[in-house]
């Protein structure tokens, strides 16, 4: 009778080999699927937002505060004084804040009440101070909204230290200065494990008025780690919105 033939060690050696390529490259697209996927969720969260603090103002004539990250806020803005009639007043913060989810009605939140990315960190949110509280109560907003344009916020290509407060140049800006009255982002994955590992992240999450948007970037990149998402609103659309809806002038 003929003898059956099995593997050998090496013909088994080669198949194992292939087997764990074949996986490992499975998993490596399966994992590049989810982080496009969050990615690609967290944008819309962040258009949302962006949409949802826009309506905030068309009823109530104003933009709300940045939430204070604290169990007692509830998501809810915060304002240091309160003008009368529920006119809205000045903010305790203002680029330092976080998105207020129960004053906009934002889903999903955490536990504190804070709007969350795709990755479950809390989006972050900045509002101009110009003027304060100008463009966050609904009295000065209508009183000064011709005449006094927002004179803080700066979005940046990049930034080359710690707690800058502006671009610095033309040339660095994304947008020209005194057009942006309201930022809402992202801290990307990356913060969860690693908190603001670049200049540019950590000059989105210090309390300064500079901001940077850019294209993401990993470690090695000469600017360093970025992941952070941003969308803002220009003064313009702001008032666009107000004029149309009847609140200004």
């Amino acid at each position: 009778m003929r003898r059956a033939r099995g593997f050998t060690i090496t013909e088994l050696a080669v198949v194992m080999t292939i087997v764990a390529f074949l996986l490992g490259t499975l998993m490596y697209t399966l994992s590049a699927q989810t982080e496009q996927r969050n990615f690609e969720e967290t944008r819309r969260r962040l258009d949302v937002a962006r949409e949802l603090l826009l309506s905030f103002a068309i009823v109530n004539g104003r933009l709300p505060c940045p939430a204070r990250l604290s169990p007692s806020s509830s998501g809810a803005e915060s304002i240091a004084t309160v003008a009368p009639s529920g006119t809205g007043g000045t903010c305790n913060l203002y680029y330092d804040g976080y998105l207020p989810a129960a004053s906009i009605g934002f889903s999903p939140a955490d536990g504190d009440g804070i709007g969350v990315d795709a990755w479950g960190n809390r989006i972050r949110y900045a509002v101009s101070s110009t003027n304060q509280p100008q463009f966050t109560n609904n009295t000065s907003l209508k009183s000064n909204w011709s005449t006094i344009p927002p004179a803080d916020i700066d979005i940046c290509k990049t930034l080359t230290t710690a707690n800058q407060t502006t671009c610095a140049s033309t040339a660095n800006r994304m947008v020209t200065f005194g057009t942006v009255v309201a930022v809402v982002w992202s801290q990307g994955k990356n913060f969860a494990t690693a908190g603001a590992v670049s200049f540019d992240e950590q000059n989105n999450n210090d309390a300064f008025a500079a901001f940077v948007s850019r294209a993401p970037s990993p470690t090695a990149s000469p600017q360093g780690e970025f992941d952070d998402q941003m969308v803002w609103i220009p003064v313009g659309e702001l008032y666009a919105r107000l004029i149309a809806a009847g609140v200004l002038p």
